[in-house]
């Protein structure tokens, strides 16, 4: 066994090319693995299989549950010297988005064909692409003999596609390390993210009234102290939307267009039916918030924004809305969390990873931020300095036809062995 040496990048450049069949086996058999969410609670299988994997290559693994049917693996290959050099989470989700009417793809979703330089199939993008190309950098590295003196660790996660924190699970048992990457879909861009969060706000009438009475609650001298909470919801969403309005103008983060930051009132429940005022009315929310904001905070925000708006509301401040923020799936509780995540591009981690892509490739990195969200913000919210960094587009995620191109497989296979061998080989900062 040998430590990291100066001609290692050239090697593994070589025998990453060298192993183009084995990368596309290993993918075609995690695709094999119909683990679409929602229905979900389909992941055993294929965790089983990376588990053993894992095991195979010397790491010391946990499963465990997070719904049943939906477990986590997380692996460990410990350093020898773990104290004192740096320990690295590679992290990425197992379940895909759903695939619709099958009958629009050339070819089953859950199997795997190469054409005009792309690999093809429901998940090659988002992103088990990601996780074939992490497997192999280790599985390299190991038959190169290149020894570790930080610890590396391998968080294989359910739930993402579903908000359902499998990566939040993993924080909340403890794993950590001194610096992570997320291989979820960037283009192979250095990223950080904005944040998203889903909430209800409810409004119940503390009296029932039947349809017929309407007249009196709506017109003079009618006597009937009530109110249609449909109607009621109506200013809360024009609340809502000036409250759009005022961010998009007083908020902004680089990298990111102006006004993304914004609230969508995307379903509306109410009423019993029609013989009825309806006495109770829920709205979901979803809200999407900069890097450098806390969700905890922008919650702060609406939440004294619609009790404004209905203290100035006779029938309101008596009847106040109710808020239920957040949740920890959208299949078990229809509500999400996407924490935001800032990245440092001075960090030593952000600085090795871009160093090793400009290496390998010969070209500098984009560093910026995703225009969507993953798992990473859970790791950054953990005080773990995180990137996200991965194959696959997009254009391409979720698509009919998902597709990612060979090459950036490949390239990224490349950049994260030699960052692996170089992190894990570097000392902690004092």
């Amino acid at each position: 066994m040998k430590a990291v040496s100066g001609d290692l990048s050239q090697k593994i450049a070589h025998e990453v090319e060298s192993r183009q069949e084995e990368l596309m086996e290993l993918l075609t058999k995690l695709i094999s693995f119909p683990t679409v969410s929602p229905p979900a609670r389909n992941t055993n299988d294929v965790q089983e299989f990376i588990q053993d994997y894992l095991k195979d290559l010397g790491f010391k693994t946990e499963k465990w549950d997070v719904y049943p049917g939906d477990p986590n693996v997380v692996g460990i290959l410990k350093g020898n010297a773990s104290e004192q050099y740096n320990s690295l989470i590679i992290n990425g989700h197992v379940d895909v988005a759903e695939v619709g009417d099958d009958k629009e793809w050339s070819k089953s979703p859950f199997s795997t064909y190469f054409k005009d330089q792309y690999i093809y199939g429901r998940g090659v993008a988002d992103m088990k692409g990601g996780i074939a190309a992490s497997l192999i950098p280790i599985k390299l590295l190991k038959e190169l003999g290149v020894t570790l003196k930080g610890d590396l660790q391998f968080q294989s996660v359910i739930g993402e596609e579903v908000g359902e924190a499998g990566t939040l699970d993993c924080t909340e048992k403890g794993y950590t390390a001194d610096y992570a990457v997320v291989v979820d879909t960037s283009d192979l861009h250095i990223q950080g993210q904005g944040g998203v969060i889903t909430g209800w706000i409810t409004i119940e009438s503390k009296e029932t009234f039947h349809d017929g009475l309407r007249r009196k609650m709506i017109h003079a001298g009618g006597g009937v102290k009530g109110a249609s909470t449909i109607e009621k919801m109506m200013k809360i969403i024009a609340g809502l939307q000036d409250l759009e309005r005022h961010w998009a103008v007083t908020k902004s983060y680089p990298g990111f267009e102006p006004g993304v930051n914004t609230i969508n009132p995307a379903v509306i429940e109410g009423g019993r039916h029609a013989a009825f005022v309806a006495d109770c009315c829920a709205l979901w929310i979803t809200v999407h918030f900069y890097p450098n904001e806390d969700y905890e905070v922008v919650i702060k925000d609406i939440e004294e924004l619609i009790s404004a708006v209905a203290a100035a509301d006779p029938w309101l401040r008596e009847n106040p809305p109710k808020f239920n923020w957040g949740g920890k799936s959208m299949i078990e509780d229809r509500g999400e969390i996407f924490p935001s995540l800032e990245i440092n591009p001075e960090h030593p981690g952000t600085q090795l990873l871009a160093y090793s892509y400009e290496k390998l490739l010969a070209q500098k990195p984009t560093i910026g931020m995703s225009s969507t969200v993953t798992d990473a913000g859970w790791l950054g919210r953990a005080i773990i300095p995180t990137v996200i960094f991965g194959p696959g587009t997009l254009e391409d995620a979720h698509s009919v036809n998902e597709k990612v191109e060979l090459r950036q497989l490949l390239d990224f296979t490349k950049v994260l062995a030699v960052f692996i061998a170089k992190w894990c080989n570097s000392r902690k900062e004092e």
